[in-house]
């Protein structure tokens, strides 16, 4: 009998190409999941990768039973999907994972919602970027929520996922209450912005990239910036006067923290957010449940956080 979890692990081998870029995609070690894919071989009577001393590739019978795995892994999921659709109530585990402001701003209206479901309960788990989708291909999530600053996510089905559109984020500029820029009638001027104590993602965080694409866009660079892990972190030191920063508008989800938000100026750069999940899993009713819940959420989010953005004045 072949263990349908080591069939997942052999279907992400087959997508990532390497034992390590498959350890990191799951979250397990290495030496994990070799001895996974040995264990098996094992099961299958079949060598099922060839491995050398640096590296391992799928052998024909590897990639035959990787082109199995994946029609087994869904056939399995659409059973489990019709059970489950056919008993009406929402019931057993949802595993969410989202990009750090995403849970932090979702999880209450998400625990609020599913407490109506007893039968039900949530798992939701912080993920760093791209691994929620890989985790969702492989069926180590249900739902994967994530942002996309490029704009290129359609609201349908590339490589077998279904994107739903929750909202768009845009990215606004954090100041402490007594900077000159809390005056809603003082115009914002990034090249002007040039020597202030900036904060900032480490590089390679998507937030990062955004704010040196923004600054970019009126030929300027980011100055050496103090980085910080977390966003939240970010806007609770701007709050407390230690310089300045540009943030996406859903890190002020769970409250102002003191500080004073400013539209940036055009054109100004905006992250869309989608909830990811398989479509065989969408049918299940505790998965359907869920993404409603997360679509509630993101109506509510937008209808409270944009007023928190003060606009200058209007011209006489």
């Amino acid at each position: 009998m072949l263990d349908l979890r080591r069939l997942a692990l052999l279907a992400e081998f087959a997508r990532r190409g390497s034992i390590a870029a498959t350890a990191q995609a799951l979250g397990y070690s290495p030496s994990a999941v070799s001895q996974q894919l040995a264990a098996l071989e094992r099961e299958a009577g079949a060598a099922l990768l060839d491995r050398t001393a640096r590296s391992a590739e799928l052998t024909d019978a590897g990639r035959r039973l990787a082109r199995h795995a994946d029609r087994i892994l869904e056939l399995v999921e659409t059973a489990e999907s019709d059970l489950s659709a056919h008993a009406g109530t929402p019931t057993g585990r949802v595993v969410v994972t989202a990009f750090p402001t995403g849970a932090v701003a979702f999880a209450p209206a998400l625990a609020r919602s599913l407490r109506r479901h007893p039968a039900m309960t949530l798992q939701l788990r912080q993920s760093p970027p791209g691994a929620g989708l890989r985790q969702v291909r492989a069926a180590e999530a249900d739902i994967a929520l994530v942002d996309d600053w490029t704009g290129h996510l359609p609201g349908r089905e590339p490589d077998g996922l279904h994107y739903t559109p929750l909202l768009t984020d845009p990215l606004v500029l954090a100041v402490p209450r007594r900077h000159r820029l809390a005056d809603p009638a003082v115009p914002v001027d990034l090249a002007a912005l040039r020597d202030e104590p900036w904060m900032a993602a480490p590089r390679g965080e998507p937030s990062r990239a955004a704010v040196e694409r923004l600054l970019a866009g009126v030929g300027a660079t980011l100055p050496v910036p103090w980085e910080f892990e977390g966003l939240g972190t970010i806007l609770s030191l701007v709050a407390k006067g230690i310089g300045i920063a540009a943030l996406p508008l859903l890190t002020l989800a769970t409250g102002d923290r003191g500080v004073v938000i400013r539209d940036l100026p055009a054109p100004a750069l905006t992250r869309h957010i989608y909830a990811v999940a398989r479509p065989s899993a969408r049918a299940r009713p505790s998965t359907a449940v869920t993404l409603q819940a997360l679509r509630s959420a993101a109506q509510d989010l937008t209808s409270t956080l944009e007023p928190r953005r003060p606009r200058p004045p209007a011209l006489p």
